[in-house]
């Protein structure tokens, strides 16, 4: 019962690391919402909220 407590912990923090990290692109995700809305823009047009 400890083995499986102690692994489940240690999977726990792993997943905490690689949450932590700065995934390439994710700059160019958050430059593609829209100012106005917040959602995200498809292609190079206007949003259709008209504000951004």
């Amino acid at each position: 019962m400890i083995k499986i407590v102690s692994l489940f912990l240690i999977g726990m923090l792993v997943l905490a690391m690689f949450g932590r990290l700065r995934f390439p692109g994710r700059d160019r995700l958050r430059s593609m919402k829209c100012d106005g809305c917040g959602r995200y823009r498809m292609g190079k047009g206007p949003c259709p909220c008209g504000k951004g």
